[in-house]
């Protein structure tokens, strides 16, 4: 995808910091489109089809946890493919984090933040997108199985003892991380580089709070922390 076909929706009620995110979107080539009110940012969402969207969690109208699950809920009604989404809130709150991951953000950022950062991490989530999209080997890749849990990388598909879990692009990406060392202790740095494409520690806590998540999805016995180091994944024998 060429940058000047790179459209971003960026939802936020604060005019600076909205045109602040404009501007260097902009700068890069993207293509950016500012709401400020949550019923909007739904409506915007389906008639742009964005490839990305930023979204402020503190909205009028209705709050951008409901705007995620909106937008998601259209897009897979629709047919189409669910933007990643970027959160953003004034609150270092764990729980608010927590939050926005289970209703399916796939990146979480607390003001104030770094315009240089904040593109950084939107390029990660944009080549997660299309790793996803691009069509699988010729040769067809073999399903993961670790116990009950079957990782299916060509369909992008989770399943633990027959159920499916729906994960996000992010989500999915760090569970075949750990799924490939299974029973390895991987340091969140290391998963950081890996799955985000990060080369510094700044991000650890977005590691656990995606652990958390997986947790949540597909049991909480299925990922061991080593408190100080990382996470190991640990399959059912």
């Amino acid at each position: 995808m060429s940058p000047s076909h790179t459209v971003v929706l960026v939802v936020e009620d604060e005019p600076e910091i909205a045109t602040q995110i404009a501007r260097r979107l902009e700068a890069e080539g993207w293509q950016a489109h500012t709401v400020g009110e949550g019923t909007t940012a739904v409506s915007s969402a389906a008639t742009l089809a964005p490839d990305l969207i930023v979204l402020d969690v503190m909205l009028p109208g209705i709050d951008g946890l409901e705007v995620c699950r909106r937008i998601q809920a259209d897009a897979t009604s629709a047919g189409r493919q669910v933007p990643p989404i970027m959160m953003l809130t004034a609150r270092d709150d764990e729980t608010d984090m927590l939050v926005g991951l289970g209703v399916g953000a796939d990146d979480y950022m607390t003001k104030p933040f770094s315009m240089r950062e904040l593109l950084a991490r939107l390029k990660v989530l944009l080549r997660r997108v299309e790793r996803s999209q691009a069509p699988p080997p010729a040769t067809g890749e073999a399903a993961m199985q670790l116990g009950d849990l079957t990782i299916d990388k060509a369909a992008r598909r989770v399943t633990r003892s027959g159920s499916e879990a729906h994960l996000t692009p992010t989500e999915f990406d760090l569970l075949v991380c750990l799924a490939a060392s299974p029973r390895t202790v991987l340091s969140r740095e290391r998963l950081l580089a890996e799955v985000w494409d990060w080369a510094d520690a700044s991000g650890t806590r977005t590691v656990d709070s995606h652990i958390k998540a997986l947790r949540r999805k597909l049991g909480s016995d299925l990922i061991r922390t080593v408190h100080g180091v990382g996470y190991a994944l640990e399959p059912t024998e």
